[in-house]
């Protein structure tokens, strides 16, 4: 992929300015002129899809709880916090209501969503909304194939891979092999893994390369808070892009998308 396009993830939508995981987060997110939102799966006590990052409810929202322990018209009641933890009018969307509001708009990013992909693709044709999707998880490419043989030749995929561990090049070059993955999402709490420097073998398979400004846990400290509070775009964002980003999943959105338009690297 060209270095003159970096694509821009909202990680859970615009969250400093509506709740994380709101159906507004990811409205204000797609308005703002992201590429990608990403969001996460929660089943229900009766099945349906819904969007929450923790196992329980008890951060994000006024009830305790996990979301499987509530019906969909039970956990509709709830109403999600804000990221001072006051209680907003927003309640906990459903995966079609997400993907209804996005249609056309922006791609999709289904983490936490490895045991939902069934009940995702259903949701995803039902609302015609399956090519701007991105299905992910963090197994082995012969683990996925023994999951879901059938269904990943269906799908957009991303493989997560921990440059940290052993053997992260081989299950890389796997899944190039048997698939063409839509991105490799690399994490990595050293930054000194040979694939960083070299990574050519994977944008030559057309596959994009994703990593995270998010944390430094994922990124060995070159993250959005070294860029924005401490000023210091060489060590974090310019850094991945060196290092191969085509696409930055980021916590301040708004900032990485004006930086990477002063620089001529977004659209």
């Amino acid at each position: 992929m060209a270095q003159n396009k970096v694509l821009v993830v909202a990680h859970r939508g615009d969250w400093r300015n509506a709740p994380e995981n709101s159906l507004l987060a990811f409205t204000y997110a797609a308005a703002m002129g992201v590429d990608i939102v990403e969001l996460d799966l929660k089943k229900t006590k009766d099945g349906e899809i819904v969007i929450m990052h923790d196992e329980t409810i008890d951060r994000v929202a006024n009830g305790k709880g996990k979301p499987a322990d509530y019906t969909l018209e039970e956990i509709r009641k709830f109403r999600l916090r804000n990221g001072l933890g006051r209680v907003t009018n927003n309640p906990i969307p459903t995966l079609r209501e997400v993907m209804i509001a996005l249609k056309g708009k922006v791609m999709v990013n289904l983490d936490k969503s490895y045991d939902y992909y069934d009940e995702a693709f259903a949701i995803l044709k039902e609302t015609g909304t399956l090519q701007q999707a991105i299905f992910k998880s963090e197994v082995p490419y012969a683990d996925l194939k023994q999951r879901y043989p059938v269904l990943i030749d269906s799908i957009i995929y991303m493989p997560v891979v921990n440059l940290d561990k052993p053997f992260a090049k081989q299950i890389i070059t796997d899944y190039l092999h048997y698939m063409r993955p839509y991105a490799f999402e690399l994490v990595f709490q050293k930054d000194t893994a040979a694939v960083l420097s070299n990574n050519a073998f994977i944008t030559e398979q057309q596959s994009k390369i994703w990593m995270n400004s998010l944390w430094a846990s994922l990124n060995a400290g070159h993250d959005d808070d070294k860029a924005v509070e401490e000023g210091n775009t060489k060590d974090s964002w310019d850094w991945l892009i060196e290092h191969g980003a085509t696409v930055i999943q980021t916590d301040r959105p708004a900032l990485l998308l004006r930086y990477l338009q002063k620089r001529k690297l977004h659209r």
